[in-house]
């Protein structure tokens, strides 16, 4: 849904107003947090935000209308589920979410294409991809993989993990047939005997271990790039209170989840309908929410790391000029400062 612009207030001027991070503060606390203008009013009376079972703040979030409080009654939150980083990307592009979840490597492909996307908070340091098999297969390494058919989402981690993996190996994703499928498909698809491997996903990923005795025949967490939570640039700046509360809402999250791994483990379960156990392991096991939630430096290492990568698959246009560009403009750090600091 398109935002309805009313006036809009700078972000310094609500920071204040804002929920602190360092009180670990959640839903109900701060119920009538608003501008710090009593006179103003948000700069829009809609904002909409993307929910999925890979970011677990985003679950938190949403079960217990943190930024509902935060923005209080004049303030819609709507929410929309992204089922991949891919599909996230295209919710930003078509405007029909105001801020949303991806891998780091999938903004930044999107960027590189043209998307006017900028990452405003990092959600998770994860290690949430790995190459699958099924329990009988007798794939036991990448390099089995030549000649075979995997199923991968393209433009999402599990792809770029897919093609890091081919490289480590000497292969090259000409010597595979690659199966384009959304996650779940991409599960449903290695069951069903269609596919011989793929390029899996947590929580989908976790439970094809648990549940149909998938094996992980590759892993590596340096392939993982970190969860990024991503907002066009015309909502940062034509919104940026709102976009202000939602990072605080996620700093809030953090902590929240943080405090109660168990807890957050039930409502992955619960929105994906897997196994607790399976998604305690996605919690506590792989994916590192005890991470800054202000993108810079760390992130930028990983995504030049995978930069030439993204070049090399073809994906992009304007090759490696156009992903240099997009790695130069893609982090705003602004409001996850502010929120970090308990502005």
């Amino acid at each position: 849904m398109s935002l309805i612009t009313r006036r809009i207030v700078p972000a310094t001027a609500i920071a204040g107003a804002m929920m602190l991070m360092a009180s670990g503060c959640v839903a109900g606390e701060n119920a009538d947090a608003a501008p710090a203008d009593a006179s103003s009013e948000w700069s829009a009376s809609t904002v909409t935000v993307d929910w999925a079972t890979y970011n677990p703040l985003s679950l938190v979030i949403k079960d217990q209308g943190i930024l509902d409080d935060i923005l209080g009654d004049d303030v819609t939150v709507e929410w929309v589920q992204s089922a991949g980083s891919n599909k996230a990307n295209e919710l930003l592009r078509s405007g029909s979410v105001d801020v949303g979840s991806t891998a780091g490597s999938a903004a930044l492909l999107a960027r590189a294409n043209g998307s006017p996307i900028k990452v405003i908070d990092i959600y998770s340091q994860p290690e949430w991809s790995a190459i699958v098999v099924g329990p009988d297969s007798d794939i036991t390494s990448v390099e089995d993989l030549a000649g075979t058919s995997v199923a991968a989402t393209k433009g999402t981690d599990p792809y770029f993990f897919l093609l890091q993996a081919l490289e480590s190996a000497g292969l090259s994703v000409d010597d595979i047939e690659v199966q384009n499928l959304q996650h779940a498909d991409g599960r449903a698809a290695l069951d069903g005997g269609s596919v011989d491997a793929w390029s899996g996903l947590d929580p989908i990923m976790a439970a094809a271990e648990v549940e149909t005795g998938d094996q992980l025949i590759y892993r590596n967490v340096d392939f993982n790039t970190y969860g990024f939570l991503n907002a066009t640039e015309e909502f940062i700046t034509d919104h940026a209170d709102l976009a202000q509360a939602v990072v605080d809402a996620y700093e809030q999250a953090r902590v929240w989840a943080l405090e109660n791994p168990e807890e957050t483990a039930q409502l992955l379960a619960d929105a994906a309908g897997i196994d607790i156990d399976v998604a305690t392991t996605v919690i506590e096991e792989r994916s590192n929410l005890d991470v800054s939630g202000v993108p810079g430096d760390a992130q930028l290492e990983v995504l030049e790391k995978i930069a030439p990568v993204i070049v090399d698959s073809g994906d992009v246009q304007g090759g490696q000029d156009a992903v240099d560009k997009a790695l130069s403009e893609i982090i705003f750090a602004d409001f996850a400062e502010k929120a970090v600091a308990g502005e």
